[in-house]
């Protein structure tokens, strides 16, 4: 990917909520250098503008209401990987902080992080580095520490592992459907994989497993 011929930091943002893209919108613009270089709602309308739409940052959210932010990241990775994906989501570095950076993420902010720390971490990107919290960076250094070949949690899909993580923050199957656009039918299904996966018996163990593997805070 080129850089833009006048300087200036091209920036796509991917979410799926308007006033949320309208307040990161707001605190690029104020960065003379930084410009918005599009904007998508959806997990396949943001992939179908980075892979058309010259960019030098994808900022991206991780609920998306028709396929797993996770997915969206890795497709982009694999078919831009000059291009870094800078994560910007409401979930807590537990649940997904670690997977997004094996995902090969640039960088993880929750959308509590202030403004300056948004800048702060989109120049670090763009200059080749990755940008991770002192949290993130603990929670790396244990996940290294042990061989995740004997989680069971790792084998799951990267959709498998956000209804784990939905179940595991006390959300019910339908609230969680209304969260990832999915029929609670659909969700139901997701819950008989994981409690066949963990070799799990119902919901409360499998709240039970979330909690004590860290995956929710």
């Amino acid at each position: 990917m080129e850089a833009a011929p006048d300087g200036t930091v091209r920036i796509l943002l991917v979410d799926d909520h308007a006033l949320v893209r309208e307040g990161l919108r707001r605190i690029i613009q104020e960065e003379s250098r930084f410009v918005v270089a599009g904007e998508a709602a959806t997990g396949n309308e943001g992939l179908r503008l980075a892979l058309s739409t010259p960019c030098d940052v994808v900022v991206l959210d991780l609920s998306l209401p028709d396929r797993s932010g996770l997915e969206i990241l890795k497709a982009i990775r694999s078919s831009k990987p000059a291009v870094p994906v800078l994560v910007v989501t409401m979930h807590g570095e537990e649940e997904y902080g670690v997977r997004a950076m094996r995902a090969d993420a640039a960088g993880y902010l929750t959308k509590e992080s202030a403004g300056e720390e948004l800048v702060a971490a989109i120049r670090s990107v763009i200059a080749g580095r990755r940008y991770i919290s002192p949290r993130l960076a603990d929670l790396i250094a244990v996940h290294m520490a042990h061989s995740t070949s004997e989680t069971p949690h790792a084998k799951l899909s990267d959709r498998e592992y956000e209804i784990l993580c939905a179940i595991g923050s006390g959300l019910t199957l339908a609230e969680i459907g209304r969260r990832l656009g999915l029929s609670i039918k659909t969700v139901s299904t997701y819950r008989s994989r994981l409690l066949e996966k963990l070799q799990l018996e119902s919901t409360t163990q499998l709240v039970r497993y979330a909690l004590e593997h860290r995956l929710v805070e």
